[in-house]
């Protein structure tokens, strides 16, 4: 495979498998969306999000929860906002009904509900999470039906489909001349997120029948001298053979400054990409070295616009300005394990 004369090996199809071990003194956070089409592939998405904190003591028996979020909402064909509750439930939170899933929607969150995003939280951390999970989740019926990709393929010449096609040049994995412009995109058995040995470790996912997509993020933050990061991001579909299929997979290991939260050091992963261009976005994840924890929201967009990025991988790294949060929670004398 090659862009513009360039030699690139196969994509990256090793799922991390389960989560590590949860470390004494540690935090936690996970979230997911799960999104299915109760009336059929032409009918609504249906989304439920989950997020949940929890503190794990130096004796690692046992889980501290110390924050959660829930939402569940509709969004049809055109990626519109049809209904939206959540827990907690904000006020302002129903003047998003009607925006549409994209970028601009975040902006939107942001305005309306400012304290989550001030204050970190999982509710905060799922919401921003719709645009990138409604734009990725239909690629879940392309393990249940084979007409899917022909059948999207014509949408291209729908006025009202036309910017979802827009994508040369988005990010890394689509710029001119990639083999993912082309939108077949092949899958890898993702395994599982919880480990057998420690089913707390994740908080619960709902049932799906028939197709359905899952985005899932795990963040693990503790300190010794330093601060620790081991995040992981994780798009997965059902497929009718059982095994989850994983199209997008990163894992990324960070330290900051305890004081200033500062980035010292920043490695990005790829574990299971679709593309053989996906892959060169991993390389530019250094470049929030030097960026305060705080703003990162704001820096990968800045640093990482475009094919310089890759839209999951920057999505992991802007899930990380919640770190701060997070070490809110963590005992003073806590230490990583040995």
């Amino acid at each position: 495979m090659s862009v513009s004369g360039e030699t690139l090996l196969p994509p990256p199809k090793t799922p991390a498998g389960h989560a590590p071990p949860r470390r004494p003194g540690s935090v936690r956070r996970t979230s997911s969306i799960d999104v299915d089409w109760p009336e059929g592939r032409a009918g609504a998405m249906h989304l439920v999000g989950r997020a949940r904190d929890i503190f794990t003591p130096a004796d690692a028996r046992h889980i501290e929860v110390f924050g959660e979020g829930a939402f569940e909402a509709r969004i049809d064909p055109e990626r519109r906002l049809l209904s939206l509750n959540a827990t907690p439930s904000p006020a302002g939170l129903q003047s998003l009904v009607g925006e549409r899933a994209g970028g601009h929607l975040r902006g939107a969150i942001d305005q309306v509900l400012p304290e989550e995003r001030r204050r970190g939280t999982p509710l905060h951390l799922i919401l921003d999470d719709i645009a990138g999970s409604s734009l990725i989740a239909p690629w879940a019926w392309s393990r249940w039906d084979p007409e899917w990709l022909a059948d999207m393929l014509k949408r291209k010449s729908d006025p009202k489909f036309a910017a979802a096609f827009n994508r040369e040049n988005i990010c890394s994995g689509l710029r001119t001349g990639s083999s993912g412009l082309n939108m077949g995109a092949d899958g890898i058995d993702a395994g599982i997120l919880r480990d057998p040995a420690d089913p707390e470790g994740w908080h619960g996912f709902p049932a799906t029948t028939g197709a359905a997509m899952r985005r899932a993020r795990r963040i693990d933050v503790w300190r010794d001298d330093l601060i620790r990061i081991d995040a992981h991001f994780q798009d997965s579909a059902t497929t009718p053979e059982g095994p989850r299929s994983a199209l997008h997979e990163y894992r990324i290991r960070a330290t900051a400054h305890p004081v200033s939260l500062v980035l010292l050091s920043v490695e990005a992963e790829p574990r299971v990409l679709p593309f053989a261009e996906c892959p060169a976005a991993a390389a530019n994840a250094p470049r929030m070295v030097g960026k305060s924890l705080t703003e990162l929201r704001e820096a990968v967009l800045n640093e990482l616009r475009g094919v310089a990025g890759c839209t999951h991988l920057n999505d992991a790294l802007r899930a990380l300005a919640d770190v701060p949060v997070l070490l809110r929670h963590l005992e003073p004398t806590a230490t990583a394990a040995a």
